[in-house]
């Protein structure tokens, strides 16, 4: 459509500075034009410009508005509540959360942009350099306003289409939408208005924006007021994952679990670790991922005793283990899955002790869910230190004397990090939210026994040193209190493993 057009209708239809709800019938008559004209382009991927990625009642890829709006009004909720129970009072409420903002590798050469959670998961909106107000009253009314950077010919023509605050209302559903710079002027005016308010945001990220930070504190320090820390109550309601977003979870996961049986597939001795983390990553990346979760742990034999291994350059040699820790984001959630298998095929007698070993217990531990609701992850870290001591006994790699805290403390010395973390939208997800709370319904965590054993370790027989395993699956609380394994299509049994890696026609 000749963007003439639709600039003489913006000037009709928008008044001042703030972008109402009556744009909406224009927009939807504008984007549900003939699909041989150009759509109508805003700063991402909508149902109607990218019919392949979102449904038109999407906002983000699977969620929707009607969403979203729960999401904001959730949160202000849950705020006045926590505030009129500790106070017995009545205040507004201003929540101010900045988006991401562009990082740069060096001179004019950004780095990939990954938007704040906070901010993707409350407004939808995927532009760096913004900022979502919600702000509650006394009467119990809330207002979500949207400050985006405006409309700019030049800036657009080298970095990509921006949405502007003219379409901000009808696409993501919030009140008003304000250019950037408004953004000070309308916060002071707002809290000026207040007799009693409750100022909520977090100095580390807003500080992101300066200029924001500086609006911020300055009105702060107005009403001499502190600033409300935001972070654990956005947490408390991200960790419980809505319908739609265990759905994403499932897809990411799948994702994941399928390029990471084609990896082990294609792994054949004398292939690098980076060669796997390049293979990986794009299986990932093929089935519709938006990019690898994390830096993936790619490492060969004695490398794989270390944890968080990614330097990822070592030539993988036959008789090796490799443990590859990997996930993906896609649609703004992320996979978590780690698995070890035999670069040439077959375990050795020593591997596949050890590996039974992991593998066992990572079973008892799903079991242990599944049989015993209500329990949290902090049980579960207690349950594993203390099964794999005893395994470890089996085998002989602790002293059968050992009992209780003394067993415990020696299977810790085996895998010294916790068996679980939460997962969503960040691979360690609401991290606020303590690992003693119980497991209910919506939230999603990791399963992910592991064994280290290091080279330079002596008080184990020969053997066993060098070697590093690792089994780490994605599960979901499941509306009737069940475990859902998301991960369970990514091959872990020995004799699958083995299938997997004969099974590649490149070796």
């Amino acid at each position: 459509m000749n963007n003439f057009i639709i600039k003489a209708q913006l000037r009709k239809i928008c008044k001042g500075a703030s972008y109402a709800k009556n744009f909406s019938s224009s927009i939807k008559h504008e984007f549900a034009k003939n699909s041989s004209e150009v759509p109508v382009r805003i700063g991402q991927p909508t149902g109607y410009t990218h019919p392949h990625l979102l449904k038109t009642s999407e906002v983000v890829v699977g969620i929707t508005k009607d969403e979203l709006k729960q999401r904001r009004r959730n949160l202000l909720e849950s705020i006045a509540r926590n505030r009129s129970r500790k106070e017995n009072t009545q205040t507004e409420h201003i929540i101010i959360i900045p988006s991401a903002t562009k990082k740069y590798i060096s001179d004019k050469i950004p780095y990939v942009f990954r938007q704040n959670s906070d901010f993707r998961y409350f407004s939808g909106c995927l532009e760096p350099d913004s900022v979502l107000l919600m702000h509650l009253d006394g009467s119990g009314r809330d207002k979500s306003v949207l400050f985006l950077r405006p409309k700019d010919k030049h800036a657009e023509l080298w970095d990509g289409t921006r949405t502007g605050p003219e379409l901000a209302v009808e696409i993501f559903g919030v009140d008003e939408s304000h250019e950037m710079r408004h953004f000070p002027e309308y916060l002071d005016k707002l809290g000026s208005n207040m007799s009693t308010c409750a100022l909520w945001g977090d100095h580390g990220i807003l500080q992101e924006q300066p200029e924001v930070f500086k609006s911020v504190m300055l009105l702060a320090g107005k009403k001499k007021e502190p600033l409300e820390a935001l972070t654990a109550f956005a947490h408390k309601q991200r960790l419980i994952k809505s319908p739609a977003e265990v759905e994403l979870m499932r897809k990411t996961c799948q994702i994941a679990s399928e390029a990471i049986n084609r990896t082990i597939s294609e792994s054949k001795p004398g292939d690098s670790e980076h060669q796997v983390f390049a293979r990986v990553d794009y299986h990932c990346r093929m089935r519709n991922a938006d990019f690898l979760a994390y830096p993936p742990v790619v490492a060969s034999g004695n490398n794989a005793t270390t944890i968080h291994y990614i330097e990822n350059s070592q030539i993988i040699e036959s008789g090796r283990l490799v443990l590859m820790d990997a996930g993906c984001e896609y649609g703004g959630y992320t996979s978590d899955i780690t698995r070890t298998w035999p670069i040439d095929g077959h375990f050795s007698p020593t591997q596949k002790i050890l590996y039974d070993v992991i593998l066992t217990l990572q079973k008892d531990l799903l079991a242990t869910l599944l049989n015993d609701g209500g329990t949290c992850l902090d049980d579960l870290f207690d349950t594993m230190c203390v099964k794999l001591g005893k395994y470890l006994q089996e085998v002989g790699l602790v002293s059968k004397s050992l009992s209780g805290v003394s067993l415990a403390r020696a299977a810790y010395s085996f895998c010294p990090h916790h068996v679980s973390h939460y997962l969503g939208m960040d691979v360690h997800d609401t991290p606020t939210v303590p690992r003693t709370s119980s497991l209910v319904p919506g939230m999603v965590f990791t399963v992910e026994p592991g064994m280290y054993i290091s080279q330079n370790r002596r008080d184990v027989p020969e053997e066993f040193r060098g070697l590093g395993i690792r089994i780490e699956d994605d599960c979901v609380v499941t509306p009737t209190n069940t475990i859902e394994v998301l991960t369970s299509q990514c091959a872990k049994e020995v004799k699958d493993l083995e299938n997997l890696v004969e099974s590649c026609d490149i070796k």
